[in-house]
Formats: structure tokens, sequence, C-alpha cells
């Protein structure tokens, strides 16, 4: 998402005004809402990664629940 907003300096203009006349330019644009939108936004898993890190749980959890058997770890409580 690139948009620009490009302001030219007229011999008249002093650094005031060209700031005024950036900001102006960036409201009309609507650059500012949309990157506020866009501030929070995090792209969903794709199929595939959902599966492998369920996949991946499955295991963690069975070598758990073997080392909990074995007395390697000391068992949890039931919440």
């Amino acid at each position: 998402m690139a948009t620009n907003a490009d302001v030219k300096k007229t011999k008249n203009d002093n650094n005031l005004g060209l700031i005024r006349k950036f900001s102006r330019k960036v409201k009309q644009s609507g650059v500012i809402p949309k990157v506020r939108k866009k501030r929070y936004h995090q792209r969903e898993d794709s199929d595939f990664k959902k599966k492998t890190n369920a996949l991946v749980k499955i295991e963690k959890r069975k070598e758990y629940e073997r080392k909990e058997k074995m007395g390697l770890i000391k068992p949890r409580g039931r919440r």
C-alpha cells in the first residue's frame, strides 16, 4: 500500500505552509484511516499450517503422557 502525498514547494511557500499543505493532502487521500485499520491485522494461518500445528500438539501430548506414565514427570492436577 504505497500512497504518496506529494507536495511541491513554490517560491511563496514557507516551511509552515508546506507542512499545512502536506497534512491537508494526507487527510484528503485517506491514508491515516487505512493505516489505522490495518494496524493490528494479522493474517490467518493456512490450512496446511493449522494441520501441522495440530499434529505437533498431538505428538507433544502423547510424549508428555508417556513420560508421565513412566514417572519421569510429576502428574499434573486436573482442572
